[in-house]
């Protein structure tokens, strides 16, 4: 018979342990952080293929199930929820509880228009009802989308002081449910707010020459999940190394295909 473990000690046997499932993973009961170089799938159409073997899938929130979700999570994934938080897209199943008073121009693709982010009054609670669903199917993290408003023509009188306050309103709301987020593009506010998410999201640094932006992220050990869809990777590979990017090549309607560094 084994000897019993004293109190205290079980205590500190316990405190010191942690869940070591990858370079990826936090110590249980921490919210996820991400580190530099993990390796990703991020897939919003199609039927999804669950067999890619990387850490970490990046997936829609509202088109995949917490089935989907699950099963991931059996395959030793984590998993973030794709949304569009600064843009209004008319095929989601919200689309009619925004008013037309925050829905501007569009932003370039079909049925999507960006939102009056300074109206936090109406999107508050919009956007808490969407970060709820994340939770409810069990995501990881969140990847809020159209998160740059303010370097575009919105419709809407929207400043930077406007776009700072807007996703740092989302990190917190992610926040407060237990889930990483992650800031998607807006490479000219991320020394602001660095410290306000764990993650970074990117598309096409290395082809407009701004991956060099990212490296606030890098050195915080928080990941940049990057994607490129017009270069070769014989292009901007070799740089995503020396910078510890998550980079890979996709094409634009983000499918199964993939192609990595």
């Amino acid at each position: 018979m084994k000897r019993p473990i004293p109190l205290l000690a079980l205590l500190l046997l316990l405190a010191g342990c942690t869940t070591d499932s990858g370079s990826h993973s936090e110590p249980s009961g921490a919210r996820w952080q991400p580190r530099p170089g993990v390796a990703w799938q991020w897939q919003l159409s199609g039927r999804l293929d669950t067999s890619v073997d990387v850490p970490v899938y990046d997936i829609d929130g509202f088109d995949r199930s917490k089935a989907t979700v699950t099963a991931l999570h059996r395959k030793g994934r984590k998993v973030i929820c794709y949304l569009s938080t600064g843009a209004w897209e008319d095929w989601r199943p919200d689309a009619k509880k925004f008013p037309r008073s925050v829905i501007g121009r569009g932003n370039g693709w079909k049925g999507e228009r960006w939102l009056d982010i300074r109206r936090t009054d109406v999107l508050r609670p919009l956007m808490a009802a969407r970060l709820d669903m994340c939770r409810r199917k069990g995501f990881d993290a969140v990847e809020p989308d159209n998160m740059d408003g303010y370097r575009n023509r919105t419709g809407f009188r929207i400043g930077a002081a406007d776009q700072l306050r807007y996703n740092r309103l989302i990190a917190g709301l992610a926040h407060d449910r237990g889930m990483s987020v992650g800031l998607k593009n807006d490479l000219d506010q991320i020394p602001q707010l660095v410290g306000d998410f764990d993650f970074a999201v990117n598309e096409q640094c290395a082809q407009y020459g701004e991956c060099a932006a990212t490296k606030p992220f890098i050195k915080a050990g928080k990941a940049v999940f990057h994607v490129e869809y017009e270069l070769p990777t014989s292009r901007f590979c070799a740089d995503s190394r020396r910078l510890k990017l998550s980079s890979m090549l996709k094409k634009y309607e983000l499918g199964v295909w993939r192609r990595t560094c």
